[in-house]
């Protein structure tokens, strides 16, 4: 990915809007609301909080708390990732959650003016990321989606939608489509010589399978099958938040339509 794409400025800046728009729902909600039940398995609002800040603490050079126990036997932990992360929900979920925003405050505060003043030559540096190797800049994008992602867990959790125009969405969207390729390919089973579009309304994203599945600025032609859905319903199924069967009613096929039902199955990339 070219840097005129990864742009320093436009990824922080997002990330910075991004931590102001969770500030604002985490600071409008009573105390039964940081105790709601998230899309995520075994999460509360207050455990989605705690791992934000868990992974700015982490990046920030900070050690994994030690919190005892065995968390890698927990049904919704999968690997070292997952473990990493239940241990900085295990170490703020004992805190008042006044404590915990405060917390959050802190440490993405610290974040912005680390990144802010990071030299460009370091942002673009080669890295290691959820996705592999690529550069702390694709990091930095990931984690604009990682944090969106969860302001959307956070809404859905307390009733409040919100949040799915603007920046941080696009850069989320920017982030989904490096992996759509692989999605429609691989996990989606889309066969050689096919074409997918997924309208997304104010967006819509192309990928062309011949030997291996690409995302293309546009079609030669007509797509094999169009998948017409609501950007929101789009990105919580990539997330893994929403079943394929419940989010059916919101999503439209043009073409071949089984093709379209078993991409539709097979959204769900991240970890």
């Amino acid at each position: 990915m070219c840097r005129s794409v990864l742009d320093k400025e436009r990824i922080v800046e997002a990330l910075a809007a991004e931590w102001d728009a969770l500030d604002r729902v985490l600071t409008g909600l009573d105390d039964a609301q940081w105790e709601k039940d998230t899309p995520l398995p075994g999460w509360r609002v207050r455990d989605v909080a705690a791992h934000l800040i868990g992974t700015e603490l982490m990046l920030s050079g900070e050690p994994t708390p030690d919190v005892g126990g065995d968390v890698e036997s927990l049904p919704h932990v999968h690997n070292d990732i997952g473990a990493r992360n239940e241990r900085y929900v295990a170490h703020f979920r004992s805190q008042p959650h006044e404590a915990v925003l405060a917390k959050f405050r802190e440490v993405t505060a610290a974040r912005l003016a680390s990144l802010r003043a990071m030299p460009d030559e370091e942002f673009h540096a080669p890295a290691r990321t959820p996705a592999g190797e690529s550069t702390y800049a694709r990091f930095m994008r990931i984690r604009v989606f990682d944090c969106w992602m969860h302001e959307q867990d956070i809404r859905d959790a307390v009733g409040l939608p919100g949040g799915e125009q603007g920046a941080c969405a696009e850069l989320s969207i920017d982030e989904i489509t490096t992996a759509l390729g692989f999605v429609v390919g691989k996990r989606g089973g889309a066969p050689d010589g096919s074409s997918v579009t997924f309208d997304l309304g104010s967006r819509a994203l192309h990928v062309v399978v011949d030997g291996r599945a690409e995302v293309v600025e546009s079609l030669p032609g007509e797509a094999a099958v169009r998948i017409t859905l609501p950007l929101g319903v789009f990105t919580r199924l990539c997330g893994g938040r929403v079943d394929p069967e419940e989010a059916r009613p919101s999503v439209s096929f043009d073409g071949d339509e089984v093709l379209g039902e078993q991409l539709v199955k097979h959204l769900a990339f991240t970890i």
